[in-house]
C-alpha cells in the first residue's frame, strides 16, 4: 500500500509541476501592456546648506595680504641705493671713478668710466 501512495504523491507532484508551468509569452496581471516598475533607491539630492561658509572670502583676503607683503618688499629693495641712485646705472656697486687717461669701457653699461 505504501508502494501505490508514494507512486500517487510522485504522479500528483508532477503534474502540478507542470501545470504551473506558463510559457514567457503569457501574463496572468490583468494590465499586461503596462511597464513595470522599477525597484532601485532614488539618487540623492544635494541639500542646499543652512550654514554659511565664509572660507572663499577668506581666501580672497588672505590672497590680497600677501600681495601687499610682496608689494612692500619690492618697494623697499627698490629704494636701495643701487635702484635708485643713477650713479649705479645697472652695477650692484658705484663705478670707480677714474681720471681721463685710465677710464675703461663698461660691459654692463657701455659707459666709459
Amino acid at each position: 500500500m505504501k508502494r501505490y501512495l508514494l507512486a500517487g504523491l510522485v504522479g500528483m507532484g508532477t503534474i502540478a509541476a507542470f501545470g504551473q508551468a506558463k510559457s514567457p509569452g503569457q501574463s496572468t496581471s490583468l494590465q499586461p501592456n503596462l511597464p513595470t516598475k522599477v525597484y532601485a533607491p532614488k539618487a540623492t539630492k544635494k541639500k542646499k546648506k543652512n550654514n554659511v561658509t565664509y572660507d572663499a572670502r577668506d581666501n580672497f583676503y588672505d590672497r590680497i595680504e600677501e600681495l601687499e607683503r610682496s608689494k612692500r618688499k619690492n618697494d623697499k629693495k627698490m629704494k636701495a641705493p643701487e635702484y635708485s641712485n643713477f650713479q649705479y646705472y645697472g652695477h650692484k656697486k658705484p663705478p670707480k671713478k677714474r681720471p681721463p687717461e685710465k677710464m675703461k669701457y663698461c660691459k654692463i653699461c657701455g659707459i666709459r668710466h
